[in-house]
């Protein structure tokens, strides 16, 4: 397994960079096996949200999309993806931040009976309480 950075995934996603892009793009679709897939860490993802979100501008559905691309590729493992698809779902809906669906969804993995915040977006997702 070969572990992927943020900047890996946004290169590929976006395409965007005359030089990095083609790399991005070689690794993931050339280097990459299902025998010696690339490990996407849970950080990473979420860098990779914010990334698209803030630097790029990309719509939530947009984002969305992204996100679904990289569950559904057969050479990638993404670290606690049941989390990152109630992320993806969040993201869908309307219901809140990506990041935050992920915090709710480790803290319900993690048997925490609930997640405080003073964030009210995130109060919107289920497993969150008022701090």
């Amino acid at each position: 397994m070969i572990g992927l950075d943020t900047n890996v995934l946004v290169r590929y996603l976006t395409q965007d960079h005359p030089i990095e892009s083609p790399k991005a793009t070689e690794i993931i679709e050339r280097r990459l096996t299902e025998e010696t897939p690339g490990f996407v860490s849970i950080v990473a993802m979420v860098e990779t949200v914010w990334v698209l979100d803030r630097a790029y501008g990309l719509s939530s559905r947009e984002i969305a999309a992204a996100v679904e691309r990289m569950l559904q590729t057969e050479v990638l493992v993404v670290e606690n993806e049941q989390e990152v698809f109630q992320g993806l779902v969040a993201l869908k809906d309307g219901q809140g931040s990506f990041a935050d669906a992920i915090i709710a969804a480790l803290a319900a993995r993690a048997n925490c009976a609930c997640t405080l915040t003073f964030d009210r977006k995130a109060l919107r997702l289920p497993g969150f309480q008022p701090a």
